[in-house]
């Protein structure tokens, strides 16, 4: 399978310039679609083939598709807050329609879609969730998981209806390098290390590294079977836990207040209130305390046994992520 043209979107991103190293590593020529506007930090030095274009725009995507013998679709907005909701939804749902779409017509041989276990429904007794429990979208909490359920659905829908040779990957939450923008969970990092987190809402999360995922998508390409649902999780861990590690990796004294999370609900509503008028995402977001709620803890058995997927401990993606931050000038 080396040696051929794989178009990958998001690939100017956290996850997708990870998915993109992984490719170039093993032999893929890599081809990114980008916006004009996307940054290209996470790109410098990698031999990657740049088409811009929107992916929402057929005209783009197919232009970028052209000769393409696998896709991997990477590019979300991953966002937990926007002044418009709807445009998170309208990016992930109507980018992976004409997308899939475009594979279709140009006889893209497989595809590699990155999902999110924000697709995949919590276990209320805070057990491991996996692949055979799909979350609704009536109880999608926020318009990202709305938007990734709705777009999952898409895909689900062309695999049956189309044939569409796609196969479905979810990742967990990733931390590690090149976090540029950065993600919702790189915010935590960041202000768990300069400690200006001095209390935290009883929860968890379970953190892979960014790396570990880009090989389970390029396993899932060469492995996966059709129409199968993947998670790439790394270990299960309570928030306080991670707080506890960051402090360790810092010298720093860890938080010791557990807030209720009621408490923590009117800071929630002023943060939105000011990211109005200031147009920066809030730290604390209604829809991320209410998503808390759960444990959201998963089980990659599926991928380990099937993709040979392997994830590293996670304390290793929490000091690559300081080590980046610290080299990279954002953390001090």
């Amino acid at each position: 399978m080396t040696a051929d043209t794989v178009l990958v979107t998001g690939a100017s991103g956290f996850v997708g310039s990870a998915v993109a190293r992984a490719l170039t590593h093993s032999g893929y020529s890599v081809r990114a679609l980008l916006r004009p506007t996307a940054t290209r930090e996470n790109l410098y030095g990698l031999d990657a083939e740049i088409v811009e274009g929107d992916m929402c725009e057929m005209r783009s995507v197919e232009k970028a598709m052209a000769g393409a013998r696998f896709l991997f679709h990477v590019a979300a907005d991953y966002r937990l807050w926007a002044r418009d909701p709807g445009e998170i939804v309208r990016t992930n749902r109507d980018g992976t329609r004409v997308l899939m779409q475009a594979a279709l017509r140009e006889g893209v041989e497989r595809i590699v879609y990155t999902s999110s276990v924000a697709t995949i429904a919590c276990r209320d007794n805070g057990a491991p969730a996996d692949e055979s429990s799909s979350l609704a979208e009536c109880n999608a909490v926020g318009a990202y998981k709305r938007s990734k359920v709705l777009a999952e659905q898409i895909v689900k829908d062309m695999i049956v209806r189309d044939q569409l040779p796609a196969i479905i990957v979810h990742p967990s939450t990733p931390v590690g390098p090149r976090d540029v923008r950065p993600t919702p969970t790189g915010r935590i990092i960041l202000e768990a290390a300069m400690g200006r987190m001095p209390g935290y809402v009883d929860t968890g999360l379970n953190l892979v590294h960014v790396d570990d995922v880009a090989s389970g998508h390029v396993a899932a390409l060469r492995r996966g079977k059709i129409g199968e649902r993947y998670i790439l999780g790394g270990q299960d861990v309570p928030l306080a836990g991670m707080l506890r590690d960051i402090a360790e990796l810092c010298g720093r004294h860890p938080p010791w207040l557990r807030l209720p999370r009621a408490l923590v609900y009117p800071f929630a509503l002023a943060a939105e209130a000011a990211a109005h008028l200031t147009h920066k995402e809030p730290f604390v977001t209604i829809d991320g305390l209410r998503m808390s709620r759960h444990t959201m803890f998963f089980s990659s058995a599926k991928a380990e046994r099937c993709l040979g997927y392997v994830a590293r401990p996670y304390r290793e993606a929490l000091n690559d992520a300081l080590n980046w931050f610290t080299e990279n000038g954002r953390l001090k």
